[in-house]
């Protein structure tokens, strides 16, 4: 399927492009604590866009081990992107 159904979420793109670099940029601003590094994302268009990136994370102290995390923003029509849920994922 190469559309994207209405309320659904998108395939997942491996590239990331410089909007979806921009908003997960600013929603995790200022996060502390744990590292994220996004390596592919999924939208959702609802009023405003939904976001799941799919993520390698790192808790901030040396020799930590690196797991994969799922992050969810939501960017609104207008104002900044914000953090919804973020989940870890287990084997």
């Amino acid at each position: 399927m190469t559309g994207q159904m209405p309320g659904g979420w998108s395939d997942w793109h491996f590239d990331l492009t410089p909007e979806a670099k921009k908003v997960f940029e600013e929603a995790l601003k200022g996060f502390v604590g744990v590292g994220y590094t996004p390596l592919a994302f999924a939208t959702q268009v609802v009023a405003g866009s939904n976001y799941c990136f799919l993520c390698k994370g790192k808790v901030v102290y040396p020799d930590a081990p690196e797991f994969p995390a799922k992050v969810y923003i939501y960017q609104p029509l207008k104002g900044a992107p914000h953090i919804t849920e973020i989940k870890k994922i287990k084997p």
